[in-house]
């Protein structure tokens, strides 16, 4: 999978990050297997980046062509499609049925990718399956952040867009979650565009930007 930005820009601007960004109004490539990173405070539009490429935003001028295909030519099939086979995201705002419980969020989705790793892994490894059959609405930030990437997780996807994974997570614990990154990422050769307010140094990152 590739996805290239054309002269991207939103609307509105995030004049603060528009001319050192090397992003907005750039031409570059997403490819499937790097991994890219893109840093910058509040405000200058790394949501922004994440929901244009995901299609839930199409306010923008310039391009957006995924396996060179012009976006603004997509149905709302085209891109149902794309997020229940090719490209999965991890909100900011983690957006949890605060009523479901957490297996209920995860298993919700449809298209769910048949990992090596069930769901009752994945939690014990990030510490939190004791917390599966709880409601969402009672979990800590730190745990529904967990569960949020349990649920990408288990998306198919060829590019993971996660905004913000690590916020709520202490180092070990982002250290676990990373881990656990890498091996779907690598299992799957697929590509991965992360949004951070502060630099990853630890992690393998193969192109990075700052907004």
């Amino acid at each position: 999978m590739k996805i290239e930005l054309q002269e991207l820009l939103p609307e509105p601007i995030p004049k603060k990050a528009l001319n050192a960004s090397g992003v907005w109004g750039s031409a570059l490539v997403l490819d499937q297997g790097k991994r890219y990173l893109v840093t910058g405070v509040s405000g200058r539009g790394k949501s922004t980046l994440l929901h244009l490429i995901y299609g839930i935003r199409r306010d923008f001028w310039g391009q957006l062509l995924i396996d060179d295909k012009d976006s603004s030519a997509f149905t709302e099939e085209d891109w149902a499609y794309l997020r229940s086979r090719q490209i999965a995201l991890l909100f900011q705002d983690l957006r949890l049925f605060p009523n479901l419980t957490a297996r209920e969020n995860i298993e919700l989705l449809p298209a769910r990718y048949e990992a090596a790793l069930s769901t009752e892994t994945m939690a014990e490894r990030l510490g939190v399956a004791e917390y599966l059959e709880k409601p969402c609405g009672i979990l800590s930030q730190g745990q529904r952040q967990r569960m949020s990437l349990i649920r990408a997780l288990s998306r198919s996807f060829e590019i993971l867009l996660l905004d913000e994974p690590f916020s709520h997570l202490d180092d070990e614990n982002t250290r676990k979650a990373w881990t656990l990154i890498e091996e779907e990422l690598e299992r799957r050769n697929a590509g991965l565009v992360l949004s951070s307010l502060e630099e990853v140094s630890d992690f393998t990152i193969d192109h990075k930007w700052k907004l």
